[in-house]
C-alpha cells in the first residue's frame, strides 16, 4: 500500500530553533573568561588562582550535592555552576581568605540559583548574591587590596587563614583607583587603567583585555549588545555632564568607565540572559538603570564601587520592566498591565 506525505503537518512550538544551547553558551563565556584567568595570574600570581579555585569548588561542590537527587550531578554539564564558581572569585581580592571564598561560592549557587529552582529560574545573578554576601559579611576583609608585583609564589597570610577565624591582614595593601578617587581625591592614569596595572578585584584591572574579550562575545551573538551599550553610553554621558560642570569635582567619563568593575560587571554579569528583560526596550531602560545607579553610587554613596548593587536592584527591577512593557496581544483591548487582565 503507497503512503504519500500529508499535505498539512501539525507541530507544536517552539517553531524556531538556534543551533546555540546552554552548554555551548557556556563554553563561550569560559573561554573569554580564560585570558582574563591568566592576566589574573600575572597581575596577582598563585594567589589570584587559589581563591577562583576555591570559589568555583564551592560553587560545584553545591550544585553536586543540592541538585537533582534522581541523577547526581546531572546539572554540573551544562556549566552554569563552573561559570559562577569562577566569575565570583574574579570579583574578589587576591588577598582573599581560601574559606570565604568556597563559603561565596556556596551561598551563590545555593542562594542565588537553587533556591529558585535552578538554571533559568533565578532572579538575581548567582555570582553577584554570592559577592553581596560576602560584602555583608566581611566588609573589611572584602575591601582590603593586595598590590602587584609580590611574586608568583606569594601568598598573604589572609589566603591561609583557618575557617571560622579572623583573617590577620598584611601591612602591605593598596588602595583601588576608585578609592584614591573617592577618599584621596588622585587620579589613576588612564594607561595604568587600560593596561592592569593597578590593585582591584582579581579580573577587573586590565581594561583593555576586557575590552577586546567584550567585542569577541558581541560578534558571537552571546549576549544582547543593547545591555553593554546602554550601561556604557549612560555611565559616559553622566559622568560627562558632571564634569563638565565641575572638573575639579568629578572624575572624567573615561575614569568612570575604565576604573573599578564596570566592564567586567557590564561584559559578564549584566548580560546573564536570565536575569535581564526580554523585549528590546526592557533591555535599553535596564542598561540605562544600571548606568545611573553606578554614577550615583559611586560620586554620592558610602563605598567607592557600586556595579555589584546597580546590577542587583534592576535585577530585582526586571519582572516589572517585563510587565510594563510586555506588548498588548492581537486583538486584545488596552488594559492597565499592572492589574492584569479582568477576565
Amino acid at each position: 500500500m503507497k503512503h504519500t506525505a500529508p499535505g498539512l503537518v501539525l507541530r507544536t512550538a517552539p517553531f524556531l530553533k538556534h543551533p546555540t544551547d546552554t552548554p555551548n553558551l557556556m563554553r563561550q563565556v569560559l573561554l573569554a573568561l580564560l585570558p582574563v584567568v591568566v592576566a589574573a595570574a600575572a597581575f596577582f600570581g598563585m594567589a589570584a588562582m587559589l581563591v577562583v579555585g576555591a570559589s568555583t569548588l564551592g560553587a560545584l561542590a553545591t550544585e553536586y550535592a543540592f541538585g537533582p537527587s534522581r541523577n547526581r550531578g546531572s546539572t554540573l554539564h551544562d556549566g552554569s555552576a563552573l561559570l559562577s564558581g569562577i566569575l565570583l572569585g574574579l570579583t574578589l581580592p587576591p588577598s582573599f581568605p581560601l574559606w570565604m571564598a568556597f563559603l561565596g561560592g556556596i551561598v551563590a549557587i545555593g542562594l542565588g540559583k537553587l533556591v529558585w529552582g535552578g538554571l533559568g529560574q533565578n532572579l538575581f545573578n548567582p555570582a553577584l548574591v554570592g559577592r553581596a554576601f560576602l560584602q555583608a559579611a566581611f566588609p573589611t576583609t572584602i575591601t582590603t587590596w593586595a598590590p602587584q608585583g609580590q611574586g608568583f609564589l606569594h601568598l598573604s597570610s589572609a589566603n591561609l587563614a583557618a575557617p571560622l577565624m579572623q583573617a590577620r591582614v598584611d601591612t602591605i595593601t593598596a588602595a583601588t583607583p576608585l578609592g584614591l578617587m573617592k577618599f584621596q581625591h588622585e587620579l589613576t592614569p588612564l594607561w595604568s587603567l587600560l593596561v592592569g596595572n593597578s590593585p582591584g578585584s582579581i579580573g577587573e584591572t586590565s581594561s583593555a583585555l576586557l575590552i577586546v574579550l567584550g567585542l569577541w562575545l558581541a560578534w558571537r551573538r552571546t549576549f544582547d549588545w543593547r545591555i553593554p551599550v546602554a550601561i556604557l553610553v549612560t555611565v559616559a554621558v553622566f559622568a560627562g555632564i558632571l564634569w563638565i560642570v565641575n572638573p575639579e569635582t568629578y572624575p572624567s567619563p573615561l575614569f568612570m568607565l575604565f576604573s573599578g568593575g564596570l566592564l567586567f560587571g557590564t561584559l559578564f554579569m549584566a548580560t546573564d540572559p536570565v536575569t535581564s528583560p526580554m523585549a528590546p526596550l526592557g533591555v535599553w531602560l535596564f542598561g540605562v538603570g544600571i548606568g545611573v545607579l553606578v554614577v550615583l553610587i559611586r560620586l554620592w554613596g558610602g563605598l567607592p564601587e557600586g556595579v555589584m548593587y546597580a546590577i542587583l536592584l534592576m535585577n530585582a527591577a526586571t519582572p516589572l520592566i517585563d510587565r510594563v512593557i510586555q506588548p498588548r496581544p492581537f486583538g486584545r483591548g488596552k488594559h492597565n498591565v499592572l492589574e492584569g487582565d479582568a477576565r
